[in-house]
């Protein structure tokens, strides 16, 4: 089955920074989650994707197709929102619909105005005056309504209410019902992804650093709690990233199963993502 996203040693070199050899792979049916700090090189991959800068090397397939080659076709089938604007703020809802009914041949006037409604957009007030969580409720009305295959997401929860982002993280569930579609999406709001990704993709200073299942995170990875002289026993090589906090180590590892198995060690805890991320960065080897 063709992958609804390829990404092949796909690399970018900016002063000061590199994006470097980046690899992901997205199925149909699925919904992957892009996590990194600022500046880790998460917009710049989407930015590659959607043609908006030009990568040094690497190759980049969306729906089968070839992102410059096919590029129009592609933006037929896909919805974006990214983090800073797209259209005048001096538009409203309606003026917006009437620029995408002759961009995109698919647009579906009923569902956007569907969206507006369920989202509570005023629909003849200028998107300058509007929040911004509205702003992105608007950006994503627009994104969902010319039928798209797949939907490339900056920061699509961001400034919004706990009720709005679980209102949108319901559209994202029923979006993928169909098993033809498919999500990428990068979020600083690593619990949303905790309820919706079925991948986690966490890249840092340009690499990526882990690539696995949301379920496999959660639920394998451990984090171990120790004393000194209990650390000191454990070799370096069953454990990812360490941090010594004032009265004990921090241990995150990979299987905590078998580190059980090996060390009697009282403490073990289920990690969140953004506790998997935090010991990554911070952490020590």
């Amino acid at each position: 089955m063709e992958p609804l996203i390829e990404i092949k040693d796909l690399s970018k070199n900016y002063a000061g920074f590199c994006l470097n050899q980046i690899n992901i792979t997205l199925p149909k049916g699925m919904i992957m989650g892009l996590i990194g700090e600022n500046g880790a090189g998460k917009s710049t991959t989407i930015k590659a994707m959607l043609n908006l800068i030009h990568p040094d090397s690497g190759e980049i397939k969306l729906l089968g197709k070839d992102y410059q080659k096919e590029e129009k076709q592609i933006k037929e089938e896909i919805g974006v929102v990214l983090d800073d604007g797209f259209l005048s703020e001096y538009l409203t809802p309606k003026d917006i619909n009437k620029a995408m009914k002759n961009i995109y041949t698919n647009w579906d006037e009923e569902q956007y105005f569907t969206y507006l409604e369920k989202f509570q957009l005023p629909k003849d007030k200028i998107s300058k005056e509007y929040s911004s969580g509205m702003k992105m409720k608007l950006k994503l009305a627009v994104a969902l309504s010319h039928h798209p295959k797949l939907l490339i997401l900056d920061e699509p929860t961001s400034g919004l209410d706990p009720v709005a982002r679980n209102e949108i993280l319901d559209i994202f569930q029923e979006f993928i019902q169909d098993e033809e579609h498919g999500i990428f999406v990068s979020s600083h709001i690593t619990t949303d992804l905790e309820h919706i990704a079925d991948y986690i993709v966490f890249v840092n200073q340009g690499e990526i650093i882990l690539n696995k299942t949301r379920d496999e995170l959660l639920e394998k990875y451990g984090i171990a709690k120790c004393a000194k002289e209990e650390f000191e026993k454990i070799d370096p090589k069953d454990f990812i990233r360490m941090k010594k906090n004032r009265y004990e180590y921090e241990i995150l590892v990979e299987d905590k199963a078998a580190f059980q198995k090996k060390y009697d060690v009282a403490i073990m805890d289920k990690p969140s993502i953004e506790e998997i991320m935090l010991l990554y960065i911070k952490g020590e080897k």
